[in-house]
């Protein structure tokens, strides 16, 4: 045994001797640092001979160890705060724990309240018994909706076509058979004005704006609209708060001189009863909805009308405009209908077929979206049947005459596109180059353009040309938005060589800085890597 400890004493110990002399070493370090009365005898014993370079010298290095002490003060006191801070104590824990743990049985309490609260609606709508009596509970949803009706007869700002002499205890469909009414006993049909064309519509449209609205953008954004009403029956509208997102469909609607209707999106929409309203079996009477009646009143106009989906993604768009996605993908108009009631009554509205409403082909749908932390992402079945549009900044504030709205008909604006479709078709060389940029896409990105988005560049193209612009510019504008926003799906994270390679490829194809737009989404998407 005491041969270990003469081993230990001089092998162990030596490694511990030398690790006693590291922290003796920074000791001594820190002590030389800080030893200045020492410095200043050095300084005076040597200082009667230095000249002025040297003194100058003599200062900075002082400084440099001054400023090197002050960091190593502060190193040490962050290290130990960081060492010795005040934990919690374990009495302290105990407390918040159970502090934790009742606010999850509040939690769970307060839930069942709220469960309690939607039983009892549903037993108002489906008679199960539960809660109040079934004649106590028809008879309180009828005197709700009694005061509801009251208070829109009543109402000085309700909708022009809404006729006092429809009683609204009378008939299911109350603000429909008031539309009924309206078109039938007042209604006067436009002298429409069929001769403009879409470049003067463009500059019109936007000269209006500026000059009746103070709304102010620039002409490629109405053509760009415009052309888009002609390809798609969904817009969307997408970029920060206080762009003009909303103020664009509603301009349009007072140029055209007929008001765009504005559906408030609600956070809690999650199915199609929201837009379309529902059939309330113990009333009898059907729950109507500001989109229901837009639809409907359509049906009586020629018009262009636009529906505001306003914010449309705080709540899923995929939810509750599901079915409406669907319908307008049916290759026939004739097939655009939504299905409302099972049965029809004699005194139904006389534009309710067999249960269901047409939807018109001069309605078109604008969403308008925000994006930030707040919304839900928008998903890509709804993007593919829509044309996005991005208002990241306003305009900047031009003079021009003073502008009159149009009256102008659905029939012709629909016959100017399909016009601009047969005259500016796409090119073949064009054709060609997406072909080439197809392959490259799939190649390099694993990602493909899809039969609809080549018809929607084939439909938008044509109708852009029309309006005024030119073709590499449409190409630019659809490309970036309807191909390019696919690669937001895509982990970038290592992918920045191919990016820079692609936005290179670009004016490869198309001519040096022809495609601006997708040029600059492409750096978008690097800075955000």
């Amino acid at each position: 045994m005491d041969n270990f400890f003469v081993y230990f004493f001089k092998d162990i110990g030596n490694v511990f001797r030398k690790l006693g002399d590291v922290f003796v070493s920074i000791w001594e370090f820190l002590a030389s640092i800080l030893n200045f009365p020492e410095r200043m005898k050095n300084i005076e014993t040597y200082g009667a001979d230095f000249s002025t370079l040297e003194w100058v010298l003599v200062v900075v290095c002082n400084i440099i160890l001054v400023i090197l002490a002050i960091v190593i003060v502060i190193g040490l006191f962050k290290l130990a705060k960081k060492i010795f801070r005040v934990r919690i104590s374990p009495k302290k824990y105990d407390e918040v724990v159970k502090q934790v743990k009742q606010l999850q049985k509040d939690l769970i309490r307060a839930n069942y309240e709220k469960d309690k609260l939607l039983a009892m609606r549903v037993a108002q709508l489906s008679g199960d018994g539960s809660g109040l009596s079934a004649e106590a509970e028809v008879e309180e949803v009828k005197e709700d909706e009694e005061k509801q009706n009251e208070a829109y007869v009543n109402n000085p700002n309700r909708n022009r076509f809404d006729s006092p002499c429809v009683d609204p205890n009378s008939n299911r469909f109350f603000r429909l058979t008031s539309v009924d009414n309206y078109y039938k006993t007042e209604y006067v049909p436009p002298f429409y004005d069929n001769e403009i064309t879409l470049p003067e519509f463009c500059e019109r449209f936007r000269n209006f704006s500026a000059s009746r609205l103070k709304l102010y953008y620039d002409i490629d954004m109405m053509r760009y609209f415009i052309a888009s009403l002609g390809t798609a029956r969904i817009v969307i509208l997408q970029g920060i708060s206080g762009t003009g997102k909303t103020s664009l469909p509603y301009a349009f609607g007072k140029f055209v001189q007929k008001d765009a209707s504005v559906v408030s999106v609600q956070p809690s929409w999650r199915e199609r009863t929201e837009l379309y309203g529902y059939y309330n079996e113990f009333t009898k009477k059907y729950s109507e909805t500001d989109f229901l009646r837009a639809i409907y009143e359509a049906n009586f106009y020629r018009d262009p009308h636009i529906v505001i989906l306003d914010e449309m993604n705080i709540a899923r768009v995929e939810y509750y405009f599901a079915e409406m996605l669907s319908i307008l993908e049916m290759p026939r108009h004739e097939e655009w209908k939504i299905d409302i009631v099972t049965s029809v009554l004699d005194d139904d509205p006389i534009l309710i077929n067999n249960g269901t409403v047409q939807i018109p082909n001069n309605l078109w749908f604008v969403g308008t979206i925000n994006n930030d932390d707040s919304t839900f992402a928008v998903a890509d079945k709804v993007y593919d049947r829509a044309i996005p549009i991005d208002l990241d900044s306003r305009a900047e504030a031009f003079e021009c005459e003073d502008t009159e709205p149009v009256y102008v008909s659905t029939d012709y604006l629909i016959q100017l596109f399909d016009e601009a479709k047969q005259k500016y078709t796409v090119s073949d060389e064009m054709y060609e180059k997406l072909e080439v940029l197809n392959a490259y896409i799939i190649k390099t990105f694993k990602l493909a353009f899809g039969n609809r988005i080549m018809k929607q560049i084939g439909d938008f193209v044509p109708c852009f040309i029309a309006c005024g612009g030119t073709e590499i510019q449409a190409i630019d504008f659809i490309v970036s938005k309807k191909v390019l926003r696919k690669f937001e799906s895509l982990s970038l994270t290592f992918m920045k060589d191919e990016l820079t390679k692609f936005s290179n490829y670009l004016d490869k194809l198309f001519g040096k800085n022809a495609m601006p737009i997708c040029k600059e989404y492409i750096e978008h998407l690097k800075k955000n890597m």
